[in-house]
């Protein structure tokens, strides 16, 4: 078996509970432009795809349909009501203090469908950012979750052949297994330091060639 040389984390839902936030934000800036978003439409669609995807369907499903980028230009404004809500983030304390024993390990990246100029604020207020080798954001890359590019570009920027990657929903869980990699899946944040302490107990797993 080869070794273990990464771990990767999607950020919303994995090392933060952020989804609602993000809802609730798209839910502010939309209902101006005539639209409503729910959290149970959010959750069960939305979670884990770009957010110009999803502002595409819900373009395409408006009655009458909307112009997409009209939707689009409305993101610098929740992008800004998304940070003010998440001035201090809440991370959890178990996962926090597991990072730098990763770190001395194995290279570790954030792989999100979000915006990396909203994730990298949030690490750094966070205290953690300084853990993680790169962030991969949905503008990195031209397929986004579920297809396999953005964990494939994330390993290419480590120079890694082998990475775990830990995900809470159906399209980065498939992406992570498309681009070759085990995933562990995630229900919420505060289970993620407990998945990764037990996978790591595994003794083929615990060794690294960082």
């Amino acid at each position: 078996m080869r070794l273990l040389q990464a771990i990767f984390f999607d950020f919303d839902g994995v090392l933060l509970d952020t989804e609602p936030v993000h809802c609730a934000c798209w839910a502010e800036v939309l209902a101006p432009a005539g639209l409503t978003l729910t959290w149970d439409y959010y959750r069960t669609h939305c979670i884990g795809i770009d957010d110009r995807d999803m502002l595409r369907t819900l373009a395409r499903q408006a009655d009458p349909p909307r112009d997409w980028d009209s939707l689009w230009a409305l993101y610098p404004a929740k992008k800004q009501l998304f940070q003010q809500r998440m001035a201090a983030p809440p991370f959890e304390p178990s996962l926090a203090a597991m990072l730098p024993g990763l770190h001395r390990q194995f290279k570790l990246a954030v792989v999100s469908s979000s915006s990396s100029s909203e994730i990298e604020p949030l690490l750094v207020a966070g205290g953690i950012r300084h853990h993680f080798d790169t962030i991969v954001g949905g503008g990195d890359v031209k397929r986004h979750k579920p297809a396999p590019d953005p964990y494939l570009l994330a390993a290419e920027r480590l120079a890694v052949e082998t990475a775990l990657v830990l995900e809470d929903s159906a399209a980065g869980i498939a992406s992570g297994r498309a681009a070759g990699f085990e995933v562990l899946t995630v229900r919420h944040p505060a289970e993620v330091a407990d998945l990764l302490r037990d996978f790591l107990a595994t003794p083929a797993n615990r060794a690294s060639s960082k």
